[in-house]
């Protein structure tokens, strides 16, 4: 930090503390008290990329969870940092920034759409060739992804190797498996190569913080802003699709080929990369939108697992293994994990427990039992029909998420009992994300020559 980055923040802080101490309802060893917390959560977001400005602004607000004085000066001074992200030149040196990243952003996402359509190239017909298409969507984006993020943090050398090493025996696997047509392994393969490659853009995303319990947070936190971004644009796009047909359709233009072959899979590439690159631009803004929505959306799914474990034992009926089920039961379930690792990441570790975490415990109990009684499924259906590759790799997922969510459910409720504190709840979860990407890698890998590429 420069000198004058370091005279702005003392100035912030100054500030502040005057605010804090003028309204006299609290003492100057409690003010000294939160100016060290607030230092430390200002280093940590500085540490994560934001200017002096904005991370102290995002520190104050994450500080008035636990102060209501904060939290009042949080929304009195919060209008600054809006102009700032909503109006970007509003500096100048950061809008030279921005624009250059902008067009840097613009090119790979223009590299991505048309990447998608590459194997039109050579013959391969998306009509005709899909499940090439299916196993290799990973490689038209995710590299990209990639080596974007490996710019933005100043990666070099060995790192850049071993990503590209990493994606090279990636798409060999998926492609010199000889697949029975519209197999299950192939599914599989479909399926889960996405997830496993999925750790390489974490790694390049989090750069030299990767091995931080907060470098992996901070991915965590991406990946559901992602989500929300895409989802965002892809609605856009859809509006937008929608009325380009209607008034090309008025002139007798009909263009309805050029959309379904070119626009909607070149668009949904080139979002990825433009979504990434929002988020990276708003990230550890005032409040992200994943955890809200886990907010909103944790007491609805506690209820819809304790109803339906209810009605489980009301009607005596087993859950039904067919792939489908499957393959909705698992996301169900990544559901509730998702839930309870942004709520993770947007809570203050130091605030003590409260109504939320309770339902969080709920919320992972409830999946436990759930998951318990999808595992019990699984195992009569593979001691009376045998092994199956959907089977087997519906059991493998099972027993991850089954591990997970019981060790969560261990160390919150440790918490909640006060013999145990958040950070080790956090840091589990950050400790656990290779796991996932491991498993991954062995349905690819393993699972085919395992059951004779069926």
């Amino acid at each position: 930090m420069s000198n004058s980055e370091s005279t702005l923040l003392e100035e912030r802080i100054d500030q502040w503390r005057s605010y804090l101490l003028r309204r006299q309802a609290i003492g100057s060893l409690d003010v000294i008290e939160l100016e060290d917390h607030l230092r430390e959560q200002i280093d940590h977001l500085m540490t994560a990329g934001l200017d002096t400005d904005e991370a102290f602004l995002v520190a104050v607000k994450r500080l008035g969870a636990l102060d209501a004085l904060s939290r009042e000066y949080a929304v009195e001074h919060s209008e600054r940092l809006w102009k700032q992200m909503v109006l970007p030149d509003g500096a100048e040196r950061a809008s030279r920034g921005n624009s250059k990243e902008a067009i840097l952003v613009l090119c790979l996402a223009v590299a991505a759409a048309l990447l998608i359509k590459l194997p039109v190239l050579f013959g391969l017909r998306i009509e005709d060739h899909t499940a090439i298409y299916a196993r290799n969507i990973s490689f038209f984006v995710l590299p990209i992804l990639t080596g974007y993020f490996a710019w933005k943090r100043g990666l070099r050398g060995g790192a850049i190797r071993l990503f590209a090493a990493g994606y090279v025996l990636a798409a060999v696997f998926a492609n010199v498996y000889p697949f029975s047509g519209n197999g299950n392994t192939e599914m599989l393969t479909v399926l889960h190569l996405p997830i496993s490659l999925w750790l390489m853009v974490g790694m390049a995303y989090a750069g030299s913080r990767w091995n931080q319990v907060a470098g992996r947070m901070d991915f965590i936190r991406f990946s559901g802003e992602l989500f929300i971004y895409y989802v965002l644009i892809a609605l856009g796009g859809g509006v937008l699709t929608a009325f380009s047909a209607m008034i090309f359709d008025a002139i007798g233009v009909y263009s309805e080929d050029f959309i379904a072959t070119w626009l909607l899979p070149c668009g949904a590439s080139g979002a990825v990369i433009i979504a990434a690159w929002l988020v990276e631009a708003k990230k550890s803004v005032i409040e992200n939108m994943a955890p809200v929505l886990t907010r909103l959306f944790t007491p609805l799914f506690a209820v819809l697992l304790l109803v339906f474990l209810g009605a489980m034992l009301w009607t005596g009926r087993p859950i039904d293994v067919q792939r489908d089920i499957l393959i909705a039961f698992d996301l169900l379930l990544v559901v509730v994990l998702g839930l309870l690792l942004y709520a993770v990441s947007a809570r203050d570790p130091l605030s003590p427990p409260g109504p939320f975490d309770v339902l969080q415990v709920v919320l992972v109990i409830a999946a436990l039992l759930a998951n318990g009684a999808a595992l019990w499924a699984i195992a009569a259906r593979i001691s009376e029909f045998g092994f199956s590759p959907n089977k087997v790799a519906a059991l493998g997922e099972n027993v991850v998420l089954l591990i997970n969510l019981a060790w969560s459910a261990v160390l919150y409720i440790r918490f909640l009992r006060r013999r145990g504190s958040f950070a080790q709840l956090e840091r589990w979860q950050t400790d656990y994300l290779p796991v996932y990407a491991i498993w991954a890698a062995l349905v690819v890998i393993v699972f085919p020559p395992l059951f004779g590429y069926a």
